[in-house]
């Protein structure tokens, strides 16, 4: 196991580790043992009772947060043809194409945060498979990158939609924010994320769903929050 640092070390004096704070109070903890010299995101950790090895218990979705996650804004690249190239372009798309696109991705181009393709597009885009997949950019109605309605992909995608995804651990991770959120706007964020989160309870999944739920900065430890009160 890594050797924790001091300023780590110092911040587990701050709190319960194994305490349930209510939310209000663990947005505040987190906060308050943030040491790093810069903005650290905040990252929501849930752990749930599914088996990701099913296919119909794979929790997977995205959620437009209220207040945005903060730092720079997505680079949106649009893949699509006719009427929506222009559409993509008004909205706000940092790049639009079709083949070229395409094209140019095969020959290694990355450069880009999001991929948006409309569904006429999927026979060309479905050979990027071996690139996107592993890198999470693979567009997929389920996260609402494929679609013919691009104006709203390319807005919810600058806006801050946050897509979460069930690892083959049962585990979710996905930010929320930064550390210099006022406390509103981080329990707002992360409020939204774990309704999405609960609502899209798999009707197969027997048990306890949500077992637990941990918030944290990038480089500080985490904090329990009462998931009993959240949801």
């Amino acid at each position: 196991m890594a050797k924790k640092g001091k300023n780590y070390l110092a911040a587990l004096k701050k709190f319960e580790p194994n305490k349930k704070y209510t939310l209000a109070d663990g947005v505040a903890k987190v906060k308050e043992i943030a040491f790093a010299k810069f903005d650290e995101t905040i990252e929501l950790t849930m752990w749930l009772g599914v088996d990701p090895r099913k296919a119909d218990q794979l929790v997977r979705g995205t959620v437009v947060l209220p207040n945005g996650l903060g730092g720079k804004v997505k680079k949106v690249v649009v893949i699509a043809q006719g009427d929506k190239l222009k559409e993509a372009e008004d909205a706000g798309a940092d790049m639009v194409g079709g083949d070229d696109i395409v094209d140019k991705i095969k020959g290694g181009w990355l450069d880009f945060d999001s991929l948006i393709a409309t569904p006429d597009m999927m026979g060309k885009v479905g050979q990027l498979g071996k690139i996107l997949g592993p890198r999470g950019l693979m567009p997929n109605p389920k996260t609402g990158t494929v679609t013919m309605d691009v104006k709203t992909a390319i807005q919810e995608t600058k806006a801050g939609k946050v897509e979460y995804r069930v690892d083959k651990t049962g585990v979710i991770h996905a930010p929320v924010g930064k550390v210099s959120f006022d406390d509103d706007k981080l329990k707002e964020n992360t409020k939204v994320l774990i309704d999405a989160v609960v609502k899209a309870k798999p009707s197969t999944s027997k048990g306890r769903y949500v077992k637990k739920i941990n918030l944290a900065a990038t480089m500080s430890p985490g904090v329990l929050l009462d998931e009993l009160t959240l949801i």
